[in-house]
């Protein structure tokens, strides 16, 4: 039995602690905040509740093999998991509106059909087969394995299957999900539906590899899933997992130094000046905040991959409405920017900005846990915000304040009526997210991806220092629920099984 040091309570750091503690170590978690679950928090006031980060889980059965590996109960038994139907509605720049059916190509594509018409549909439903076909040379390396040391193959090719388009008097075949929308889908509608999807993760689609069409498929094929109670409901039960296992947590205990010795990974030292002895220490930290852990040394090698330290942030806007959610709402709406280039051009420029309109996701989750009584509703509203190099946030609180209220007058073309019946609202900043993470400038991390020269590929979750692995967004594979879920199995998998663990059963 190993003494083993986690640092922060995030989702992925939470999932490789409960699966070490289970494997007969003795494991303590140290968070700098005085509460778990990373960027899964929670907002109360007037007897509202919200979700201050993800409110969508994609891919639940990442957290479903947690539980079945960690204890005799599922996880539908700890939480009240449910899957949203219509998994999205689309609401286009040109008043075009489309609802998508939940874990359905089929449906999918009949509803695309009845809204835009044939080709389209057609043309939706081959990408998905195309897409299906990215998602199964790239699940297993991207999700379920440790990271290739030859982790330039992934880098170097790409995944997504060669459509030929004729251009010039020349035979190109798509390089990036932008032009998989111009060549393959060529339809406005359509390219603004898969952009989105790289949009929501504070990724340019002009620059984003085509392989990320594996985004709209692992929706269309796994569904979208909502956690009764908010998705911090879901951070609560894997705690409790945890604490069912002996995990011990120690909240408000800043980690400041990973201690060293003989060249290996021995402890931590904290804010309060005292220190624990670990065999292990597992760091669910950013790159540059793990570097100053390790006495501002880089603890990354020359081979890996070149990586996004920063990326973008989002913004916020939680609001209290009166009057009940009315029947047949969509969980969720997104209403796509008027102008698309001009908002690309103002997230991803040389000098990023906020864009006049920009793209709004709406959550309107049925859930009378959100709600003081059913004569009220809980909105929430989201959008992409830059954080430019260097990592400042790029815009004072003020103008992200009044910038909110773009996002407001843009949600009313999903939910009529809002300003009258708005009580209040809270913005969100990256400033916010920056404090309950770490991550500079309040970014978010992405997903892993293939192709573009390993620019989205994450840093293996072993280090340079032996002893020392890193979990988490910030790591392999990357960003969001189901991938820091994974970032946690593969860490659990490396120290309990050591360097020949080729990956998750």
């Amino acid at each position: 039995m190993a003494r083993i040091a986690v640092i922060g309570a995030g989702m992925g750091a939470m999932g490789a602690a409960a699966r070490l503690a289970v494997a007969g170590h003795r494991v303590t978690v140290y968070e700098r905040t005085e509460t778990y679950g990373g960027a899964l928090r929670r907002r109360e006031r007037d007897g509202f509740r919200f979700d201050t980060g993800p409110g969508l889980l994609p891919l639940p059965a990442v957290y479903r093999d947690l539980f079945l590996k960690t204890g005799r109960e599922p996880l539908e038994e700890c939480v009240g998991l449910v899957q949203v139907d219509p998994s999205s509605r689309h609401v286009f720049a040109d008043g075009t509106a489309v609802a998508l059916p939940n874990a359905s190509r089929a449906g999918v594509v009949a509803a695309l059909d009845g809204a835009l018409g044939t080709t389209p549909s057609r043309r939706w439903g081959d990408f998905l087969v195309r897409a299906r076909q990215a998602w199964d040379r790239t699940r297993r390396p991207l999700l379920e394995e440790p990271l290739w040391p030859n982790w330039q193959v992934l880098a170097e090719r790409e995944p997504y299957p060669a459509v030929p388009h004729r251009r010039l008097l020349r035979t190109r075949t798509a390089g990036t999900l932008a032009e998989v929308g111009a060549w393959e889908l060529r339809d406005p509608r359509l390219t603004a539906l898969l952009e989105s999807h790289a949009l929501a993760l504070g990724l340019d689609p002009r620059t984003t590899p085509a392989n990320a069409a594996v985004l709209p498929y692992m929706e269309h094929a796994f569904g979208m899933w909502y956690v009764r109670g908010g998705l911090r409901e879901l951070a609560r039960a894997v705690h409790d997992r945890c604490r069912a296992r002996g995990v011990e947590f120690r909240f408000g205990a800043e980690v400041v130094r990973v201690r060293e010795k003989d060249g290996r990974a021995a402890g931590v030292e904290l804010a309060d000046g005292s220190a624990e002895d670990a065999e292990f220490v597992v760091a669910g930290a950013a790159p540059g905040v793990l570097d100053r852990l390790c006495g501002d040394t880089a603890v990354r090698g020359d081979g890996e991959p070149p990586s996004l330290r920063t990326a973008a942030s989002r913004l916020t806007v939680l609001l209290a409405l009166r009057g009940g959610r009315p029947e047949g709402t969509a969980h969720r709406t997104v209403v796509h920017a008027e102008d698309r280039g001009a908002e690309l051009a103002a997230l991803f420029g040389d000098r990023p900005r906020l864009p006049a309109r920009p793209t709004v996701t709406v959550l309107r989750p049925d859930d009378p846990a959100l709600v003081p009584d059913a004569g009220h509703e809980a909105v929430t509203l989201s959008a992409v915000v830059p954080v430019p190099p260097g990592g400042g946030h790029g815009q004072d609180a003020e103008d992200l304040a009044a910038w909110a209220g773009r996002l407001i007058e843009v949600a009313e073309r999903a939910v009529p009526g809002l300003r009258d019946r708005l009580l209040w609202h809270e913005v969100r900043t990256p400033a916010d997210i920056a404090a309950e993470t770490g991550a500079e400038g309040g970014a978010v991390p992405v997903p892993a991806l293939a192709a573009a020269g390993g620019r989205l590929l994450h840093a293996a979750n072993t280090t340079r220092v032996p002893g020392l692995f890193t979990v988490g967004g910030w790591s392999h594979p990357g960003g969001g629920l189901p991938h820091a879920g994974m970032s946690g199995a593969l860490v659990a998998g490396l120290i309990v099984e050591g360097p020949d663990f080729r990956g998750s059963q």
